[in-house]
């Protein structure tokens, strides 16, 4: 098997990998899990919730997501600011493309790669991506895969 034919099996169960830790997330809109790898190792990962200590309730009465809700990409870039790892050249994973401000700190976090599976409606995040030379790679019919 080639090294590219190699590198996409492993995005792919890399990327169902973050499906499935999205489920932790208590999100009712929406539930996006995210995982961070280098060297072949899981070296964090994170889901869209609150901050630690506060209720796991993450929409409003009127089904608002609250403000202080963290994107799964902010949870694992933190999580992995907190421990011995560092994330520079990293790979994220992740179940929906990045907004604008998850984009900024990937970009600051040093992760050199996306992969993602759902393309959010807007691509700002994507775009400052792009323009910062980090590898975007958006991977579709995933739901099709066990």
């Amino acid at each position: 098997m080639e090294q590219a034919e190699k590198q996409a099996l492993l995005d792919r169960r890399y990327l169902r990998m973050a499906r499935i830790w999205a489920e932790n997330s208590y999100c009712v809109r929406r539930k996006v899990g995210a995982i961070i790898v280098k060297d072949s190792m899981i070296i964090s990962d994170g889901y869209n919730g609150t901050p630690s200590g506060f209720e796991n309730v993450c929409e409003d009465e009127e089904g608002h997501t609250k403000a202080y809700v963290l994107h799964a990409e902010a949870n694992a870039i933190t999580k992995v600011a907190r421990s011995n790892n560092s994330s520079d050249g990293a790979t994220l994973y992740v179940t929906a493309s990045p907004c604008v401000e998850c984009a900024k700190l990937i970009i600051q976090a040093g992760i050199h790669r996306v992969v993602f599976n759902e393309l959010y409606r807007i691509c700002d995040g994507i775009d400052l991506l792009n323009r910062a030379g980090i590898e975007c790679v958006h991977i579709e019919n995933l739901e099709t895969e066990i």
